[in-house]
């Protein structure tokens, strides 16, 4: 088998824990990794430092598994912690929408325009990361404004702190 193989074989082994933990209380993942994922993470550093002695540091390989030397603290962060994730896609996956609609704001023709279209496309995107529907949100913060909210007060028009009239 091939390092990189036989690599994320033992990566396999870590997210196979982490699958059987989902939506347990962080009391109960953090139990359950320092069972069983931290003496697979510390089988993994072990074999990991065994690679890195047998493969060139100017090789791609060896400049992978020294990046992850170099990280290799950061990477255990989950196992000290139950409320951690294990890596960040949740929150990448959730961004993503946001982070394509502001860079799209590149092509609006001006930079005015284009910083208006990304101001507006990041609050409909956290429109809809609340649960937010995304026009009426807009409506009704557009009609609070030209009513004359208070700009003291302006914390109150955010997404998260909508409320919907019926």
């Amino acid at each position: 088998m091939t390092i990189a193989a036989e690599g994320l074989r033992r990566i396999a082994e870590v997210y196979a824990v982490e699958a059987d933990i989902r939506g347990c209380s962080p009391g109960q993942r953090l139990s359950a990794r320092q069972a069983r994922t931290a003496p697979l993470v510390a089988a993994f550093g072990d074999w990991l430092q065994q690679q890195r002695l047998r493969v060139s540091a100017k090789s791609r390989l060896g400049e992978k598994l020294a990046y992850i030397h170099r990280h290799w603290d950061g990477l255990q962060t989950f196992l000290h912690d139950g409320r951690v994730e294990i890596d960040s896609n949740n929150v990448e996956n959730l961004i993503r929408p946001i982070a394509l609609n502001r860079k799209n704001a590149l092509f609006a023709g001006h930079d005015e325009g284009g910083k208006a279209w990304g101001r507006i496309a990041s609050l409909i995107e956290t429109a809809k990361i609340n649960g937010v529907e995304p026009f009426a949100y807009l409506k009704a913060t557009l009609e609070a404004i030209a009513g004359g909210h208070p700009q003291n007060r302006i914390d109150d028009l955010l997404p998260w702190n909508f409320q919907p009239s019926s």
